[in-house]
């Protein structure tokens, strides 16, 4: 098999993966958020999550830390959170710190890179999701949110009003067919994000990547914190292959940067968050990204 070839099946597999992987996941996180907002009533969430606490930054950051989803995953959560109308300010910290903040990332940061390196990491990004959210709540960019990611997706079936000889549906099916609509709604983002993603993954060299963001680059960081966001990483994989970019020559700063990059973003979730916000709220998201993603890289090197 020569190198065009392997680049071809590389991204037909992650292709696939991903299709398979991320369609479970959002299916399946659509679906608890659902049983989750029939038992959790939406006072309650915005209680919890409301931007007027000073405290619903911080509750939303560990909520975010707690649950171990992809940048791609949060979506469907996000909606709920949306739905159940919580803090502006609070669901964006949500929707930066639960990729950043996974729990497979942290484990995986300690075993690779020490407790030093993780402490630094965690603080750098939950200090940066809460000022991201604080900041985009007092900028006003609640107004980019699309309208109809307020409106549940209509679930479709009969009740008890569709007449006496038809049994009603019960709450678990209208859960799930809230959740089918949801899912099919978004699958068309979904789908070109994973191709985008796939490709970048088979056809984007290892090699480029360290030549390109070495210790001799005063611009590594950037440049890596770039390279990340399209460079689609799953959880378990960022930080090994992270480990095994720095054992090739890749600056730590450049590491971390490519680890924010790749883990707070991708291509496919840029896509996702098309159907919920307008254009001015994907490009301030990207900037949030990519602002910390080179913040934390150059005060890595600064402070190691």
């Amino acid at each position: 098999m020569n190198i065009t070839q392997q680049m071809v099946f590389d991204t037909l597999n992650m292709f696939a993966f991903l299709a398979v992987e991320l369609t479970i996941l959002f299916l399946l996180i659509s679906y608890i958020v659902g049983i989750l907002q029939e038992y959790i009533p939406p006072s309650k969430i915005q209680s919890i999550l409301s931007s007027k606490n000073g405290r619903g930054y911080i509750v939303a950051g560990f909520l975010g830390a707690i649950t171990p989803f992809c940048s791609c995953s949060t979506i469907p959560f996000l909606k709920g959170l949306l739905r159940a109308k919580a803090g502006f300010g609070t669901m964006m910290v949500f929707l930066f710190a639960s990729p950043l903040l996974n729990p497979i990332i942290i484990g995986l940061f300690a075993v690779t890179f020490g407790i030093k390196v993780t402490v630094f990491y965690f603080t750098i990004a939950m200090g940066a999701s809460i000022i991201a959210g604080y900041s985009l709540e007092k900028l006003g960019f609640e107004r980019y949110i699309k309208p109809e990611a307020y409106i549940p997706p209509e679930s479709k079936g009969c009740t008890s009003s569709c007449g006496n000889n038809i049994k009603p549906v019960s709450k678990w099916t209208k859960i799930w067919r809230s959740t089918w609509s949801d899912f099919k709604s978004v699958l068309p983002y979904l789908i070109g994000g994973i191709a985008l993603g796939s490709m970048i993954y088979g056809f984007m060299p290892t090699e480029f990547v360290v030549s390109v963001a070495s210790d001799n680059n005063p611009f590594a960081v950037p440049i890596a914190a770039v390279i990340g966001i399209p460079l689609y990483i799953r959880a378990e994989a960022v930080i090994p292959l992270s480990a095994a970019l720095a054992a090739k020559g890749m600056s730590l700063g450049a590491v971390m940067a490519l680890i924010i990059g790749s883990a707070g973003a991708s291509l496919t979730e840029v896509v996702l968050l098309k159907s919920i916000f307008k254009n001015p709220m994907i490009i301030a998201f990207l900037i949030m990204i990519l602002s910390m993603a080179i913040g934390a890289g150059y005060l890595y090197s600064y402070i190691f």
